[in-house]
């Protein structure tokens, strides 16, 4: 009999990439899947460790999986990823239910994983994090299948001082660009239009492999791959955007006018902390140029709320770049004191009280500008593409250029005619609901 593999992926969208390579190999190699614990034979969490609440979650699944382990209902479980990379030996040690521990360059060897661990000969499984690990065969696309992310490159060599990323996923490495190109060709051969290309920074794509940044290039080339639509840009560093990726940005009609920006912060003392390459005059300088050169563009930020010697003044002066700036999407998170990194013994650490407040404080600034951004959408035409249904309503939900899955917002479509997801449409906006956008079909409105 087939045994049957549950998989549980936490994290960010690179980790789902590796996750569904995974789940592409247990399908080239006979296993079948299941979401359902009760069938089981099995388990597999592929685990993140970027802050303390995603450390938390980690850990109490795999302690969950554990019991199913411990009383008979699954034979085994695989825990792999970040957390499995930086904690093999507290893992180890801790849950002892665990077959093996997978690092983040060894995910190409979970089958012979599993044929070791049948074989009674089950161990863990790392490599240098000098590799890649390139895997043969299809993607198994959990996102629903009319989108699906690319991960371009491994790695990071920025060293953030609050960041544990280049001591699991080691220095930044490209993919080879030929690789990536079969890889978009599958994806789009599966069902995917839209194709949202990941890495922890893919500005600087091919610098490693070709000496120059090849992100433009990459781009020229997916942009004639027959079915893609949409092509988006997530984690775009700002000090790395150059004349290039605009130009490409403004001549490719499949690329979306949209750009994920991390800034973290925006005073000066700040970010110096944090071991970033920008002050704020660069960065006000780089959201001015792309709005001239893109004047439709949409650009979302991240930043980190009470960072260790932040003062009241550096988030006042955060504030008012918020302020200033104007940008369309904004997510902010508390500082998460990570042990092994530099700002986790910095002085001048601020409550988790204060932090929260600041955070908030971020927040609702933001909503403000993003609520006033939505309003301001009525009566204009946009194309959506559709992602589902209403259950038992006339109202179909879909995303535009604007929105990235699972941070952004939504537009609703009231409409009569049947649609499927994935197809794109025009809407004409008819209102607002805080984020997210309300329209009917546009060629329905002018009936």
């Amino acid at each position: 009999m087939k045994k049957k593999v549950m998989f549980v992926s936490l994290g960010c969208d690179k980790n789902l990439v590796d996750s569904e390579k995974m789940l592409g190999m247990l399908g080239q190699g006979g296993y079948l899947f299941t979401d359902d614990e009760t069938e089981a034979d099995i388990v597999v969490v592929n685990t993140c460790c970027f802050i303390g609440d995603a450390k938390e979650e980690s850990v109490n699944t795999i302690l969950e999986m554990a019991e199913l382990k411990q009383s008979g209902d699954i034979e085994v479980l695989i825990v792999a990823g970040c957390l499995a990379q930086r904690y093999q030996e507290e893992v180890r040690k801790e849950i002892e239910e665990v077959d093996a521990v997978i690092g983040t360059t060894a995910i190409d060897e979970l089958l012979e994983t599993l044929d070791e661990i049948y074989a009674g000969k089950g161990r863990d499984h790392y490599q240098s994090l000098g590799r890649i690990p390139l895997t043969d065969g299809k993607r198994v696309v959990t996102t629903g299948g009319h989108y699906a992310y690319l991960k371009i490159a491994e790695g990071c060599d920025k060293h953030c001082t609050y960041c544990i990323i280049p001591k699991v996923r080691g220095a930044y490495r490209s993919v080879p660009m030929e690789s990536l190109l079969r890889e978009a060709e599958d994806l789009a051969g599966q069902g995917v239009k839209e194709l949202i290309l990941v890495a922890q920074e893919t500005t600087i794509y091919g610098e490693d492999l070709y000496g120059r940044k090849a992100l433009p290039e990459l781009l020229c080339s997916l942009c004639r791959i027959e079915g893609l639509m949409w092509i988006r840009l997530l984690y775009c560093y700002p000090e790395e955007i150059d004349d290039g990726l605009i130009q490409v940005m403004r001549e490719e009609e499949k690329i979306c006018h949209y750009l994920d920006i991390p800034i973290q912060h925006a005073a000066d003392p700040v970010l110096r902390r944090m071991g970033r390459r920008t002050d704020r005059n660069e960065l006000t300088g780089i959201v001015n140029k792309l709005r001239q050169e893109i004047p439709d563009i949409c650009l979302r930020t991240t930043l980190i709320a009470g960072f260790p010697g932040e003062t009241k003044e550096d988030h006042e002066t955060l504030l008012q770049f918020v302020e200033e700036m104007s940008f369309d999407r904004l997510g902010v998170f508390p500082y998460s004191q990570e042990e092994d990194t530099p700002a986790a013994d910095m002085p001048e650490q601020i409550s988790e009280e204060e932090k929260e407040l600041r955070r908030d404080e971020l927040m609702a600034l933001q909503q403000e500008i993003a609520f006033s951004m939505a309003a301001d959408m009525a009566g204009r035409s946009v194309t959506a593409m559709i992602e589902g249904k209403l259950a038992e309503e006339d109202v179909y939900v879909g995303r535009t250029y604007k929105d990235a899955p699972g941070v952004d917002g939504f537009v609703f479509v009231h409409t009569n005619r049947e649609l499927m997801s994935g197809d794109f449409v025009q809407v004409k906006i008819t209102g607002s609901n805080e984020y997210d956008l309300i329209g009917e079909l546009e060629d329905e409105s002018a009936e």
